[in-house]
């Protein structure tokens, strides 16, 4: 199994490495706030516009928000609780179904949304400062990037401490400006009519905020997997659904009520938050401003370090590599320089769609996570031997057909129902007026192949084989004990 470098104190050596037990630490609390604070941002605010920019009312906009976070955190929080049992960060699970090789597929996609993210909110960021403290917009991203490189290169423990802090100025900052919001804001009429249903803007915005959740799936556990593995897999569910879901539904809902006050479809987030934080007193508009930026500055640190994680596997399954702190360096700064890149070469065009890509990228995952939380919930049940993982031609192969193929059929079956705004719209999703089910289909459809491939997988054998070629195993690196999802 890879080794890495002696400590350095302060900053993070390890990277897709397992986490030795004498080196496990931080308490089950901590996933709270660092899930809070990654949805609390205001790039999470502009996901909740798509019903009230589609034409529904602001009452069923809620309502689809919050069904919509319930049902995707579900899912999204079941992958927090196998880095405490593991050690190891969220892709390089991937292994045991896709395959040593194979895993690239899955990886290749997570880089894009990384990457594709942070353009994203770099953009935002510098739009926040701009509006508050002048100056040009490129210059503003290049400072926000800089930062988040500096949080993503200490690592794990700082970006745990900086989301903690954050989270306390975030609930008195937003805390005023969200009631100062309800207080002063007037809606249209209509707004909280129930008897205004519409099934395609309330489907897309159900849709967007589930697949938004589903796609921190590619984080979770690389921000749990220093935490002992004697935490309950109950408890480390709950704290991360909890910091997750409350975080995502406080932002989105404040995204949908400030775009039925500003009108819909003329909605921008980075004046109408200016003009609502001013209506609670003069100048509060650029505080809130000011905040949002340190919040996306963050959030673009995570996506730094799962990008480096992500790279330095996708090396690895090439050629072996040593996760060593100067690779971390680089594949940090290889991430930051590329989202860099992008915003700076970004257009307003390009912003236009900006949504609709992501959209896109996030249907990639929809059936990963259906495939990774069967075999680690149902097939394995929490039982793997954690050296295999990091053996080129070990016990899970170079390529999991099984993984694959469950992966591929999912997404296929999810493509008749894609409504990607004017990029694309399935056959089955234009015969529904452009409602997205998209979800609904393809998690069961991998799920449930996935499980009937592998009927046949004996993990009694798997793990007792492996055992007796090694004459025994180390304890940091047998199989785990196994683990039986929350109840």
């Amino acid at each position: 199994m890879a080794t890495t470098d002696a400590k350095v104190p302060g900053i993070e050596v390890r990277s897709i490495d397992y986490v030795p037990l004498d080196e496990r630490h931080g308490r089950l609390w901590q996933l709270g706030p660092l899930w809070f604070m990654s949805n609390a941002q205001i790039a999470t605010l502009a996901v909740g516009l798509i019903s009230i920019t589609g034409g529904g009312n602001l009452i069923w906009s809620l309502i689809a928000i919050v069904a919509g976070t319930l049902t995707g955190t579900f899912f999204m929080a079941f992958h927090s609780a196998q880095g405490p049992q593991l050690g190891l960060p969220q892709m390089i699970q991937s292994r045991p179904q896709f395959g040593y090789v194979g895993a690239l597929m899955v990886w290749l996609f997570a880089y894009v949304q990384y990457a594709g993210f942070n353009v994203f909110n770099t953009i935002l960021a510098g739009q926040a400062m701009r509006q508050t403290a002048h100056g040009p917009v490129k210059w503003w991203v290049v400072l926000a990037t800089a930062l988040a490189f500096v949080v993503a290169l200490f690592g794990y423990d700082l970006i745990h401490r900086a989301e903690q802090v954050l989270t306390y100025a975030f609930l008195a900052v937003f805390g005023l400006f969200t009631v100062g919001a309800l207080v002063t804001l007037h809606y249209p009429a209509g707004s909280f009519d129930l008897g205004a249903f519409k099934w395609t803007p309330f489907l897309g915005q159900f849709g967007v905020v589930a697949g938004y959740q589903i796609s921190w799936a590619i984080y979770v556990s690389d921000y749990s997997r220093y935490l002992p593995p004697d935490v309950t897999v109950r408890k480390t569910f709950y704290w991360t659904y909890a910091g997750s879901a409350v975080g995502g539904i406080w932002l989105m809902t404040l995204g949908a009520a400030l775009a039925a006050w500003a009108g819909g479809k003329d909605f921008d987030a980075i004046t109408s938050i200016n003009a609502a934080g001013d209506k609670v007193f003069s100048g509060f508009g650029a505080v809130v401003l000011v905040f949002a930026a340190l919040g996306l500055v963050s959030v673009t640190a995570l996506n730094m370090y799962g990008g480096s994680l992500t790279l330095i596997s996708a090396a690895d399954s090439l050629r072996r590599v040593r996760p060593t702190l100067p690779l971390r360096a680089v594949t940090i700064g290889a991430t930051a320089a590329l989202s860099l890149v992008g915003a700076l070469a970004s257009t307003s065009h390009f912003l236009t769609h900006f949504n609709d890509f992501l959209l896109l990228v996030l249907y990639l995952f929809i059936p990963w996570t259906a495939v990774n939380l069967m075999d680690y919930y149902v097939v394995r049940r929490g039982r793997y031997v954690i050296e295999e993982i990091f053996k080129p031609h070990g016990i899970y192969g170079r390529w999991g057909a099984h993984g694959i193929v469950a992966y591929l059929v999912g997404f296929g079956a999810m493509v008749p129902f894609f409504s990607v705004g004017t990029l694309y719209t399935g056959v089955l999703a234009h015969k529904l007026h452009g409602a997205d089910i998209s979800m609904f289909v393809g998690l069961p459809v991998s799920a449930a192949l996935y499980w009937a491939l592998t009927r046949r997988i004996d993990v009694d054998a798997e793990v007792a084989g492996t055992a007796a070629a090694a004459g025994h195993a180390r304890p940091e690196t047998a199989e785990r004990r196994p683990v039986p999802p929350p109840a």
